[in-house]
């Protein structure tokens, strides 16, 4: 497996990973997590017929993935986007599993029956998808900053990881993460976030020499560029930074994880998996169990973490026990390949 190769695989099942280990956990409080598990909280799969089930966060991933592949075919990407959040909200619509006829990918993952099972969709995806209208980063559909936008964005990160950079260039790619996010979540802090992971992940994916701390720093200077100093990416500056403090004073990971917040809200959310990630930079099973075991919404602190240790990682240094089991682990696979044999 190459390195390209394997970052890609890394990214998406290190995401799906965490999101699975987190869903068994996602709304219990921290007394019934521990009261359940022991006192590391949960640090293997529980499983379902024998399958570690991945939540809304890895369903709607995947139609990002398959998005984005479909939109190199087409030449428009938030065309096709648009058209992959629509095709996840068909499968939560209450239909059966149909292939799409046109054999994109997108119509691929309507045809897979695991997708229509309802995993704790949110609310707010739900409402702005089933209005058939698309929010934009001009024209909000609503005020909402909720992490429904950062958790599926990963995929942006990964597909113009192969191409010529300048800070054009990522400006655009960051953007269309941002863009993505804002179909749904409106607020800035709802798109600015889903910006922010994109940067993360495509930079990661590109250098081999840094840390996961220059990968934030990077992120939040991109992010203070792209969209001005407004009081809105000062305040999510100052949570990475914060972030990243915690992580390397040695705070306690529960003392930490509540001064960061729950991870209801999208900045929250990638300050838990940011957290998490530079403290445990070089040991994926410690990290993700760090960032499902709390309050909040474990899935999603749990997906975000994953896709970023994924992406430096590699799917090769991601332990045998979080890839046994996982659900749609080889379609995940496939995506992540085609990902790479389309990227421009």
């Amino acid at each position: 497996m190459d390195n390209w190769e394997n970052k890609f695989r890394g990214c998406l099942i290190g995401g799906a990973a965490g999101d699975a280990l987190g869903y068994a956990v996602e709304f219990m409080n921290e007394t019934s997590i521990f009261s359940e598990y022991g006192e590391h909280g949960i640090t293997e799969y529980k499983l379902t017929n024998g399958i570690a089930r991945i939540s809304d966060d890895t369903q709607m991933t995947m139609f990002t993935a398959a998005a984005l592949i479909d939109g190199a075919v087409s030449g428009n990407y938030m065309d096709s986007i648009v058209r992959g959040y629509r095709g996840w909200y068909q499968t939560q619509a209450g239909g059966a599993a149909v292939r799409d006829s046109d054999n994109s990918r997108i119509g691929q993952l309507l045809g897979i029956t695991e997708l229509y099972s309802r995993r704790a969709p949110g609310v707010t995806c739900l409402s702005a998808l089933g209005s058939g209208k698309v929010g934009t980063i001009e024209d909000p559909i609503n005020d909402s900053k909720g992490c429904g936008g950062v958790m599926r964005v990963a995929p942006i990160g990964l597909i113009f990881a192969n191409g010529s950079f300048s800070e054009v260039a990522q400006n655009e790619i960051d953007m269309l993460g941002a863009k993505a996010a804002a179909i749904t979540h409106g607020h800035e802090l709802g798109y600015i976030p889903a910006a922010a992971l994109v940067h993360i992940i495509n930079f990661l994916v590109r250098n081999d020499r840094y840390t996961f701390i220059d990968a934030v720093a990077d992120s939040v200077l991109a992010m203070r560029k792209l969209f001005g100093d407004t009081k809105n990416v000062k305040l999510f500056h100052r949570l990475m930074e914060k972030a990243v403090t915690l992580a390397e004073n040695g705070t306690d990971d529960l003392t930490a994880i509540h001064q960061l917040g729950e991870g209801w809200v999208a900045e929250e959310t990638l300050a838990i998996a940011v957290y998490c990630a530079v403290k445990y930079q070089n040991n994926f099973g410690k990290a993700i169990c760090a960032a499902v075991n709390h309050n909040g919404d474990s899935d999603s602190t749990g997906a975000v973490c994953g896709n970023i240790l994924g992406a430096a990682f590699g799917y090769d240094r991601i332990p045998q026990k979080f890839k046994d089991n996982l659900e749609l682990h080889d379609i995940l696979i496939g995506l992540a390949d085609d990902l790479m044999i389309c990227a421009p």
